[in-house]
């Protein structure tokens, strides 16, 4: 008897062990959440500028599909559901397609966490308020308080990293490697200059062009709308770009029609300055122009409105984009649109971008802004837009975005998360990396149509 009950607590004792081991084993698969971040401080997230709203007016907003199941859940059980991340040694360059250099992903550099920036930036975004106090009064405000809580409806695998963490820019730069996209367009202010939530970043373009030429990436320059913005010095800051990054490697330059190879510039919200100051820039007979100078470039504007068209030409740019990933917010951004907006380009000789995006949802940051909210269905929405962009037969397609969390139109991994007070959205049932696959799948497609449409309209081929 004595012996049994030995046995039995001999047993007991193995058991509880293993239940023990069981229950930290799961604990070392829990995702960054200490102050100080994952032991390669894995913290990244860019904030959005108030992009949506800062357009200068309120749009007529069509009416769009609501969230259905990527809605938040409130009071739920605090259990954290996490992914790790992948390893860097599963990417095998020899074994992916060629990099599609007419494919640009909008890529934002202005995330920060305690462990490399001494504090976190972006990741706790304040909640805008509402422009009509009686709306604004319904809803909360404050600010966001990371890690667990941060200013996203979804959560990356990387945690609320740092843009400043090398590991994290290199695995960005792999992780676009792997989606065949072969440019990206990097968010940037002037030195010393930063967005409303954020610090300077024009320090990281060093390490992101290095990060980027390890993958035979290229980086071209997304020039947001820093304060008093104008012909002076925009021209002071293209000087700069050039003459700073202009000799790495990994610099963009385009090819144009002509043969020569331009630096590019996506210039944000760029309908806010008069075109006359632009054409004092942009134009050959401007009072301060860079054409036919080591300057010079090709500058794309934001088309929002339709009328926006004959200012751009008055301004000088060099063609159009759309970035918002909203179908139906902007005239630019209504993909039935992008067939007559090309048919503008090309009868005056302006470079279109559509850009297309995998979803949108900003109610982390603007919780009273649901009717612009684009259901990812999965990850049909971004397919619906890709489809749309390539039937236009566009130079180059744009895609909002590579990190853009604020906003939910992010293609960077997502992993499932839940806090006390949150559920995050996640890409389930599909794996982190959906949206990095289904634009690996598009850049093949829309690599092989150009080539088959380049040389009727003389589009450049390398």
């Amino acid at each position: 008897m004595a012996k049994f009950r030995r046995r039995t607590c001999i047993i007991l004792a193995l058991f509880i062990l293993f239940i023990f081991s069981l229950m930290m084993g799961l604990k070392m698969l829990r995702p960054n959440t200490a102050t100080f971040g994952a032991p390669f401080g894995l913290d990244l997230l860019p904030e959005l500028h108030q992009r949506t709203i800062h357009l200068g007016k309120n749009f007529d907003f069509q009416k769009s599909d609501r969230i259905n199941s990527e809605t938040k859940t409130k009071n739920l059980k605090s259990v954290e559901i996490t992914m790790k991340p992948s390893k860097t040694s599963e990417l095998n360059l020899d074994e992916l397609p060629p990099l599609n250099n007419y494919l640009h992903v909008f890529y934002y550099s202005w995330y920060g966490n305690p462990q490399f920036d001494g504090k976190y930036i972006h990741w706790n975004h304040p909640v805008l308020e509402h422009w009509d106090p009686r709306i604004a009064k319904n809803y909360p405000q404050g600010r966001h308080n990371p890690p667990d809580d941060i200013g996203s409806s979804f959560y990356p695998e990387l945690g609320s990293y740092s843009s400043r963490d090398p590991s994290v820019i290199e695995t960005h730069m792999r992780q676009m490697r792997s989606a065949s996209i072969g440019v990206l367009a990097l968010s940037w202010y002037p030195p010393d200059v930063n967005d409303e939530n954020g610090e300077p970043t024009d320090n990281l373009v060093p390490t992101i062009l290095d990060k980027a030429h390890k993958y035979n990436l290229k980086v071209t320059f997304h020039i947001e709308p820093y304060s008093n913005r104008d012909d002076q010095n925009m021209y002071k800051n293209v000087k700069y770009i050039i003459d700073k990054y202009g000799n790495h490697p990994a610099f963009y330059r385009y090819k144009t029609k002509t043969g020569n190879a331009l630096p590019m510039f996506y210039v944000y919200d760029s309908y806010i300055t008069k075109p006359e100051k632009w054409a004092n820039l942009l134009t050959t007979s401007g009072s301060r122009s860079i054409r036919n100078s080591p300057y010079d470039g090709l500058f794309i504007a934001l088309l929002v409105e339709e009328k926006h068209k004959y200012d751009i030409l008055q301004s000088g740019f060099d063609g159009i984009y759309t970035y918002f990933a909203t179908n139906g917010f902007t005239y630019g951004s209504s993909h039935q649109n992008w067939a007559s907006l090309k048919l503008f380009c090309d009868k005056y000789n302006l470079i279109f971008i559509p850009s297309v995006g995998p979803g949108y949802i900003d109610t982390s940051i603007r919780p009273w802004n649901t009717q612009n909210t684009r259901n990812r269905i999965n990850g049909k929405y971004y397919e619906i837009a890709l489809s749309a962009a390539l039937q236009t037969r566009p130079s180059l397609i744009s895609i909002t975005s590579f990190n853009e969390w604020h906003e939910g139109t992010q293609i960077e991994k997502a992993v499932p998360k839940r806090t006390s007070n949150t559920v995050y959205l996640d890409y389930r049932p599909h794996k982190p990396g959906l949206y990095l696959e289904l634009t690996r799948k598009w850049s093949e497609k829309y690599s092989k149509e150009r080539a088959t449409y380049a040389l009727d309209h003389q589009l450049p081929v390398s």
